[in-house]
């Protein structure tokens, strides 16, 4: 799976079913290891009017990849 194909799906926290936001990078190290998923957060209404910020998370926090949508846990 490329990069580019986790970018086209929504994560969502099974903590409480919330959209989140959407991978935007990833932080790679010298040996070509990733070491974390950066996610664009989003609120307000549908994230179009405000932005909280970027999150940073380890494959450790992803819990399912599927066809729509990534499940992590916050």
């Amino acid at each position: 799976m490329k990069l580019s194909d986790l970018q086209e799906k929504d994560i969502i926290n099974i903590k409480d079913g919330k959209k989140i936001g959407k991978i935007i990078d990833a932080e790679i190290d010298n040996n070509g290891k990733i070491l974390y998923l950066i996610i664009e957060e989003k609120n307000g209404f549908k994230g179009l009017f405000s932005m909280k910020g970027n999150i940073n998370i380890t494959f450790m926090q992803i819990k399912k990849i599927g066809t729509d949508v990534i499940l992590i846990e916050l």
